[in-house]
């Protein structure tokens, strides 16, 4: 069952995706968007985590700038969405996920986190900031760089308070497979389990069957992973 609710982060109103499990949740697993908005692409990944016996939630993360629904061949506008993202808005949007799924009866390790493209990369820093059952990130990028005023992933990696887990296709030009292998390096020094997945026929945003980089095969053999590594990680209720 889906439905869209409204919760406050730090004084503005920010719309959640829920979808429940038909039964008793196991977990809670927050979504984060790409950076095109609220696609039904992530609608599809809260449901199917739904269907998987978790309680999932995707917060419209550009909902202090318009909260738009952006083309994926239109990556002009994406861009002001993406520069106004800002480590205190982020921290503020994850605080009221974790506000509300507490409420629900989940927190702490019993909660997981995943994100899609610009998603990924706010799902990485979640891992490192928090102490969470599970945190995934597909094809997160600055991991050398940084972005929204944080730290590059390499850079956070060795201090993960999550379990991670990170898939990354190795044609994807926008996150060059040295510096994958870098965070996998810098991951290995964390004290919480963490492996990468790499996909040697995938591009970015691979697991998207809406965008042309889908790769089917990739996106199959991906998916189980994660929900095996939220079922050994998410502390069951």
């Amino acid at each position: 069952m889906s439905d869209t609710i409204t919760v406050n982060s730090a004084g503005s109103e920010m719309k959640l995706y829920t979808a429940k499990p038909a039964g008793a949740a196991k977990g809670a697993v927050i979504v984060i968007q790409e950076a095109f908005g609220m696609t039904d692409h992530i609608k599809d990944i809260c449901n199917r985590i739904a269907a998987a016996g978790y309680l999932a939630v995707a917060p419209h993360v550009f909902h202090r700038t318009g909260d738009p629904l952006i083309s994926y061949e239109n990556m002009r506008d994406v861009m002001p969405h993406l520069m106004a993202l800002n480590r205190a808005d982020i921290e503020a949007d994850l605080g009221a996920c974790f506000d509300y799924l507490a409420g629900q009866g989940f927190k702490g390790r019993q909660v997981g986190i995943i994100g899609f493209c610009m998603g990924g990369t706010i799902s990485f820093f979640a891992g490192a900031e928090y102490e969470l059952g599970a945190a995934v990130t597909y094809y997160g990028g600055g991991i050398a760089q940084g972005r929204f005023g944080l730290p590059g992933l390499a850079e956070m990696a060795p201090g993960l308070k999550t379990p991670w887990q990170g898939n990354f296709g190795d044609l994807d030009q926008q996150i060059p497979t040295a510096e994958v292998e870098q965070l996998r390096e810098a991951a290995a020094k964390a004290g919480v389990a963490t492996e990468i997945n790499r996909y040697a026929e995938a591009d970015h945003g691979f697991h998207c069957n809406d965008r042309s980089a889908y790769h089917e095969a990739s996106a199959r053999d991906s998916w189980p992973k994660t929900i095996d590594f939220f079922d050994a990680h998410i502390k069951a209720v």
